[in-house]
C-alpha cells in the first residue's frame, strides 16, 4: 500500500524570486485572471480521502466565484512522477501539482516561490519539521507548500502481544495513548536484542533490504541514529567514517534476524507480512493496519504504531511528505495561492486528517494532537504517537543531510540498503565503503 518510489530521473536545481502579501487576503479577481484554476492532486488510497480534499476545494471555489478543475493522479507505476516530468518539459499543464519528497528541488526552475504565504502560515499553524525545510526551501524560498495529502511518517508498528510475549516489551507502556513516551530504554541495542527475540520466537520483525522506498527509508532512519551520512551538508564525501561503520556493523546483525527473503522485498512486502500475521513488527505508516483492520481484525487488534529507537546520535523517523506546488508558467497564480492557504487552515488540515483515518500528517507543530489520531482504532489511541505529538523523534529521509540533488540518487539508487546487504554477505567493510564512496562519487558529478 506505501508508497512513492523515486524514478532514477535527475534534475537541475535553481529557483526564482518571492513576493509579500497577507495570509488572510482574499483572491482578487482581476482582468489579468483566467478565472479558472486546475489542479494535479495525488489520487489517495483511502476510500473517501479524495472526496475531502474536492468538497475544500468546491467551497473555496464557490466562494471566490472561481471555475475549478482536479485530476486525481495516482502513484502507481509512478504516474504523477510521470506527469511532473511531462508538464515540466512542456511547460504547460495544472496550476498546481502536487509533488513527493525530492521533486519541488528537482523542478524548482520552474516552480513559483510561496513566500509570501508560508510564511504567515508558519506564523498561524506552528514551524514545520527539519525535512519539510530541507525538501521544500531552496535559499531560503519556498518551493511549494507542504501537503497533509499523502504525507507520512514510517514508524514502528508492533504487534502488542508478541512483543510483550517474546521480547518482554510493552509497546503501550513504552507509547502510552495520550501520554508523553517512556521510552528512554528503546535504544537500538534493545531493538536488536527484541528484533532476536522474535526471530527466535518464529514472529520475526518485517523490515525489508530492497531497493523501494520502504526499505531506503528505514535504513536512513537508522544511519542517521548513529550519525552515519554518505555526503555531509556541505557536500563532501563522508563514506569512510566510524559512525557509517557502526550503523553497518548494527544492520549486519540485525538482517540476521529477518526473514530469508528481505533482500526481494518491495514496498507492499512489509505490509503483507503484517497483515498474514507472521511477524512482530514492520515499518510502516497507518496502511498496513488499516488493511489489517478490514482484513484480518484480530491482528489489527494488536497492533501499535509508536517511535524509533534511539540511537548514539539520537532518535530519527522516516518522513515523507509531499508538497503543493504552483507552476511558474501558472495562468492563475494568486488564485492558485489563496485556495493553497485555504486547504492549509486548521479546520481544512483536520478534516483532511479525518478523511484519511489518520494517515495524512499535517508538517505544522501545532496540528500533531488532532483528535483523530486519539480516537482511531481497534485498539482505541493505536495511532497516538504516530504524528510525533510530543517531538520525540527527528524526522528525516534517507540520505540527507546531502545536498538534495545528490541526496536524490542516493535514495534512487537505494545505495543505502545495498551497502548493507554488500556487508552482511561477506564483503569486507573496506570493500564496502569503497564501492559506496565510488557510488556517491559518481552521484556529485553528474
Amino acid at each position: 500500500m506505501s508508497r512513492k518510489k523515486i524514478s532514477r530521473r535527475q534534475f537541475v536545481a535553481a529557483t526564482a524570486l518571492s513576493s509579500a502579501a497577507l495570509i488572510s487576503a482574499p483572491y482578487i479577481r482581476t482582468a489579468y485572471a483566467a478565472g479558472r484554476l486546475t489542479m494535479g492532486f495525488w489520487d489517495h488510497w483511502v476510500p473517501g480521502a479524495n472526496k475531502a480534499s474536492t468538497d475544500l476545494v468546491n467551497e473555496w471555489a464557490a466562494k471566490e466565484k472561481v471555475e475549478v478543475s482536479i485530476d486525481y493522479i495516482t502513484s502507481q507505476g509512478n504516474k504523477n512522477l510521470v506527469t511532473i516530468a511531462a508538464e515540466a518539459q512542456a511547460k504547460s499543464g495544472h496550476d498546481i501539482l502536487a509533488m513527493p519528497t525530492w521533486w519541488p528541488h528537482a523542478n524548482s526552475d520552474l516552480l513559483e516561490p510561496v513566500n509570501d504565504i508560508m510564511d504567515p502560515l508558519v506564523k498561524q499553524n506552528g514551524e514545520v519539521n527539519g525535512t519539510v525545510k530541507y525538501l521544500g526551501q531552496l535559499d531560503g524560498k519556498w518551493l511549494g507548500v507542504p501537503a497533509c495529502i499523502g504525507s507520512q511518517i514510517k514508524g514502528p508498528c508492533s504487534r502488542i502481544d508478541l512483543m510483550k510475549k517474546y521480547a518482554n516489551i510493552d509497546v503501550q507502556e513504552m507509547y502510552p495513548a495520550g501520554s508523553p513516551p517512556k521510552a528512554d530504554n528503546w535504544t537500538t541495542d534493545t531493538f536488536l536484542k527484541a528484533a532476536e527475540a522474535c526471530h527466535k520466537g518464529g514472529f520475526p520483525f518485517g523490515i525489508g533490504l530492497g531497493e523501494t522506498s520502504d526499505s531506503v527509508d528505514t535504513a536512513g532512519a537508522f544511519f542517521l541514529a548513529f550519525g552515519a551520512q554518505l555526503v555531509n551538508a556541505k557536500g563532501d564525501l563522508t563514506v569512510k567514517t566510524d559512525e557509517v561503520r557502526q550503523a553497518l556493523e548494527f544492520y549486519k546483525k540485525l538482517i540476521a534476524f529477518l526473514p530469508p527473503d528481505v533482500a526481494a522485498w518491495d514496498d507492499a512486502s512489509n505490509n503483507k507480512w503484517l497483515v498474514s500475521g507472521k511477524g512482530a513488527m514492520i515499518m510502516n505508516p497507518p496502511s498496513a493496519w488499516a488493511v489489517a483492520k478490514r482484513d484480518a481484525p484480530q491482528i489489527a487488534e494488536q497492533c501499535w504504531t509508536h517511535g524509533f529507537p534511539v540511537g548514539p546520535k539520537g532518535r530519527f523517523a522516516p518522513f515523507l511528505p509531499f508538497f503543493w506546488n504552483i507552476w511558474s508558467f501558472s495562468k492563475n497564480k494568486e488564485a492558485a495561492k489563496s485556495l493553497l492557504v485555504h486547504l492549509s487552515q486548521p479546520e481544512s488540515i483536520a478534516k483532511l486528517v479525518e478523511a484519511s483515518g489518520g494517515y495524512d500528517l499535517p508538517a505544522y507543530a501545532k496540528m500533531t494532537t488532532l483528535k483523530t489520531w486519539a480516537e482511531e482504532g481497534p485498539p482505541k489511541g493505536t495511532l497516538f504517537s504516530y504524528p510525533n505529538p510530543y517531538n520525540h523523534q527527528t524526522l528525516s529521509i534517507a540520505a540527507s543531510p546531502a545536498p538534495p540533488k545528490i541526496a536524490q540518487q542516493i535514495y534512487a539508487q537505494a545505495t543505502i540498503t545495498k551497502m548493507c546487504l554488500k556487508y552482511f554477505q561477506g564483503e569486507t567493510m573496506e570493500k564496502t565503503l569503497a564501492w559506496a564512496e565510488g557510488e556517491c562519487e559518481g552521484f556529485m558529478r553528474s
